[in-house]
């Protein structure tokens, strides 16, 4: 496994001539120990078409310095990211190579830019010598390899918050450099600055599309995001992050739904297809999810329990039980984002983002052919819901609930994507279904904790053990069920309210 580290930095505008100010006059700064100049020299990788740079993903090989060797750097905010480093090598390291993988695909990594930097390294320490923040002027020297010839040259100022630091302390710095009039930097990055300034000039003949979006450009800009996610959330996954599986999982789950919703927007023959594998992604993924979901549920309702009510080794078989059900799953993830179906279900993507199979709805106006899509998808709730409601409380009711809660999700992500276009009145639908999927969702949680409850106190009678803690949840599990039922009439009867759906209709 890579190195890990935290990055948090702030760039600003020089000039060969630009003297840094006297940064020992900051708050918190004892002592401003300069460390020399060292030359720095690094190539950047990317795809042919720059799929790296468009993720503000940046891939490099550095010689020179303290961290020569190999650095991969994801974006988290504006001013972090998290860097990954690997020693000094002839080729791209696998371990790099696969957090990649959802981005690069099938093509290769050539080299793009190369920056050669002659670097001034200023330490500012605290207390004990603590070392707060690195200030280095940097001068850059940027050569096009791929996409290009040019040339750019320029020196910026660059501080970087030392480990575990806080980072209002880089605010305390800014403060000082703004008073020597030295300004933040426009670009995000040395590469971002390099491959602007090195790009060939654009031919006169392109013209960007103008006039009112359409009801196809605001579809497709939902399901290039949502795209888009699933990308940046693979490296995510692979590195175990938290609430990475499910964040795309609900990625996958949304862009499913644009394409079944928006069926008059683009081409059904041309997305079902796309639709069925994103379907197996996100069943996939749900495998983690729904037994750490569940594994939660069961952890918080024993853990609300008297210890005086807690009979036999309840906790001991509970966390043998999940660790059986969950072994092995993180491993069949980062299997299935490592197999052939999971890359051809993203080149599908791109392909059909390239050249999306647009209907003539497409071409109509956001809001005439978008509400009446979402409507569409609330009907079809609005029935789930009535037959749901009718039924005596049991087996049937529950199904026809969970029915109902998948309905409700996706009449949500329908008006989630028709957001942009619609403004308040889709938010606030979008807002109604939410709180309806919430409700549906915790009722359908607890019947597949009762379920469980079930199955282990079944177990724990075979093994002798006393299934009285058990049957104690599981009738908690069934009031949590019949509550939730009893709210349900009320705020199905929000959702459903006439004067929503006509401003949804405009």
């Amino acid at each position: 496994m890579a190195d890990s580290k935290r990055e948090i930095e702030r760039k600003y505008e020089a000039t060969a001539e630009t003297r840094l100010p006297d940064l020992s006059r900051v708050a918190g700064v004892s002592a401003v120990v300069h460390r020399g100049v060292g030359e720095l020299d690094a190539v950047y990788y990317d795809t042919e078409d720059l799929r790296l740079a468009g993720g503000s993903v940046t891939l490099r090989r550095r010689t020179g310095g303290s961290d020569a060797g190999w650095h991969l750097k994801f974006p988290v905010s504006s001013s972090i990211r998290d860097e990954l480093r690997e020693p000094l090598s002839d080729t791209l390291p696998r371990s790099l190579a696969a957090l990649l993988r959802s981005r690069v695909r099938e093509s290769g990594l050539v080299p793009v830019v190369r920056l050669r930097t002659a670097r001034d390294v200023h330490h500012l320490v605290g207390a004990e010598d603590a070392l707060l923040a690195e200030v280095a002027v940097d001068t850059v020297r940027a050569d096009r390899l791929t996409g290009g010839s040019g040339t750019a040259a320029w020196t910026e100022i660059e501080v970087e918050l030392a480990d575990d630091g806080d980072p209002a302390f880089l605010d305390l710095v800014e403060r000082r450099l703004r008073k020597a009039g030295i300004h933040p930097s426009a670009a995000p990055s040395k590469l971002a600055r390099a491959l602007a300034e090195t790009a060939p000039e654009r031919s006169g003949s392109a013209r960007e599309k103008t006039g009112r979006p359409t009801a196809g450009d605001h579809v497709l800009a939902y399901v290039r995001e949502q795209t888009e996610a699933i990308v940046a959330l693979d490296p995510a996954v692979r590195r175990d992050l938290p609430d990475s599986v499910h964040q795309m999982r609900v990625a996958t789950r949304r862009l499913r739904s644009a394409l079944r919703t928006y069926r008059k927007i683009l081409d059904r023959d041309a997305t079902d297809p796309v639709g069925g594998e994103l379907k197996w992604l996100a069943a996939e993924l749900g495998i983690d999810r729904d037994q750490e979901v569940l594994d939660a549920r069961l952890r918080a309702r024993l853990g609300d329990l008297p210890g005086t009510l807690v009979l036999g080794p309840v906790r001991g078989r509970l966390r043998i039980w999940s660790a059986a059900r969950r072994g092995g799953s993180r491993r069949r993830t980062v299997g299935v984002l490592d197999g052939k179906r999971y890359l051809a279900l993203l080149e599908s993507l791109a392909a059909l983002l390239a050249a999306p199979p647009l209907l003539p709805a497409a071409s109509r106006a956001p809001d005439r052919a978008l509400p009446r899509a979402v409507l569409k998808e609330y009907e079809r709730l609005a029935a789930r819901a009535g037959r749901a409601l009718e039924l005596p409380p049991g087996h049937d009711r529950d199904l026809a609930l969970h029915d109902a809660r998948k309905a409700a999700k996706r009449a949500r992500y329908a008006a989630e994507a028709a957001r942009p276009a619609l403004g308040r009145p889709a938010e606030r639908f979008a807002e109604r279904m939410k709180a309806l999927q919430t409700l549906l969702g915790d009722h359908q949680d607890s019947v597949v904790a009762r379920d469980a409850l079930r199955t282990l106190a079944v177990q724990a009678h075979a093994a002798g053990e006393p299934a009285f803690t058990w049957g104690l949840l599981y009738g908690r599990e069934e009031a949590a069920a019949a509550a939730s039922e009893r709210e349900l009439p009320e705020v199905w009867r929000r959702a459903s309210r006439p004067r929503l759906r006509a401003a949804l209709e405009g």
